[in-house]
């Protein structure tokens, strides 16, 4: 069961008619590919994805280009919020999967596996799960150490030797190194595997509860003592055809500084995510789309298509501008003369002529106007655009030029 309904507030603008998983992140993938990539790879093929907030655009991306073979069982449905215990949406994690637990009872597994919907990392689910049925485990969660300065982000977990859960904080101030590393934090990534029974019966528990729903500020803490819960060092997970340094790489995304950074970082010789791992691929919805093309050679005049340090995807057409450290979704044009560094620019997007774009992200299918600059001038950028701390500009599908 995929969690996938978050309104992904800190991502606006680019969350403002879509879901976060279902924002595009390298070109021709969205966000909730790399976790549904991961689950076909690992041979877990019958996924339930929970939906909610502005959930359209990652209907629309499931329906064309995640669709499994039904007649052997496997399959990736949506599945909107139902308010099947109430009028009310989904109150927390917890919840998300209470309202759900028909979906549980009708197939009866016996585990299952509830994982988050909206980071970039790989992941064989099958060692993990390896690991909780040889611990005869009641709940393991998949956790990796980060640096103490920054783990207050996230679920901070405590653990002895055997990697059995003592103790477990939800985005505390003052985060408890792990053991024998005082300077990092053992992190929950909130990716969880549950034997079925301990489940059902602790979801139960926590909805007649007055708590907020949730399995990592409710759930998790309250079990810790009673039950058997683990973690699993997502950091040894080993999957085919992956380079070492790769290991343990895990991107949450949620903010527009961290989703430009993982973005940019796909752009080095020697990426940490190899998207060119085909042991381990990345699969997505492929639209008809001829190859990417770039034209003029106009050495005289500098109207040249060129591109350095950048991924093109297919349809894309080069008209004589330059990009460089640049990522552009299907169907882009740059016409002559332009000149784009360090930008995002998504499916559709038409840069007019004698545009200079720099730091800047644009939303699809915006016509860009001749002359345009971005990214130059940020006091400017501010009365048209949106603008992060970071000076990262959006250019969003209601802005005006």
């Amino acid at each position: 069961m995929i969690l996938a309904g978050g309104q992904g507030e800190r991502l606006r603008p680019l969350t403002d008619d879509r879901t976060k998983p279902a924002v595009p992140f390298g070109g021709r993938y969205r966000i909730v590919d790399f976790v549904l990539s991961n689950f076909i790879n690992s041979k877990i093929l019958r996924i339930k994805i929970l939906t909610q907030f502005k959930s359209d655009s990652l209907n629309r991306h499931l329906a064309r280009g995640w669709q499994l073979a039904p007649q052997l069982g496997f399959y990736i449905d949506p599945v909107p919020a139902q308010m099947r215990t109430g009028k009310v949406w989904y109150r927390g994690t917890a919840d998300a999967i209470y309202q759900n637990l028909n979906l549980i009872r009708d197939e009866n597994p016996s585990q299952v596996c509830v994982f988050g919907g909206d980071h970039i990392y790989r992941m064989d689910i099958r060692q993990m799960v390896h690991f909780h049925e040889k611990k005869d485990a009641d709940l393991t969660i998949a956790a990796i150490p980060k640096p103490i300065s920054i783990a207050s982000q996230f679920g901070v977990i405590e653990v002895n030797k055997e990697w059995r859960i003592t103790g477990f904080q939800e985005k505390p101030k003052n985060p408890t190194p792990m053991p024998g590393r005082p300077d990092m934090a053992l992190v929950s990534m909130g990716n969880y595997i549950f034997k079925r029974e301990k489940l059902v019966g602790w979801l139960e528990e926590d909805a007649s509860n007055d708590s907020s729903h949730d399995f990592g500020k409710d759930i998790i803490p309250s079990k810790v003592k009673s039950d058997k819960l683990y973690v699993y060092d997502f950091s040894q997970n080993n999957v085919p055809g992956q380079e070492k340094k790769e290991n343990g790489y895990w991107h949450d995304v949620g903010t527009l500084q961290q989703y430009f950074e993982a973005s940019m970082e796909l752009l080095e010789v020697s990426p940490v995510m190899n998207l060119y791992n085909n042991d381990w691929p990345l699969h997505t919805f492929t639209g008809n789309n001829p190859p990417a093309k770039f034209v003029f050679a106009d050495d005289e005049n500098q109207r040249i298509g060129i591109a350095t340090d950048s991924l093109v995807s297919e349809g894309c057409i080069i008209s004589g501008g330059r990009l460089h450290r640049c990522i552009l979704s299907p169907g882009v044009k740059i016409n002559s003369y332009s000149h784009l560094e360090e930008s995002i620019i998504l499916e559709g997007v038409n840069i007019g002529r004698h545009c200079r774009i720099r730091k800047t992200i644009i939303d699809k299918r915006i016509q860009v106007p001749p002359k345009t600059e971005i990214g130059f001038d940020i006091k400017a950028d501010k009365k048209r655009f949106h603008v992060s701390g970071s000076g990262i500009v959006v250019v969003s599908k209601t802005a005006k030029f």
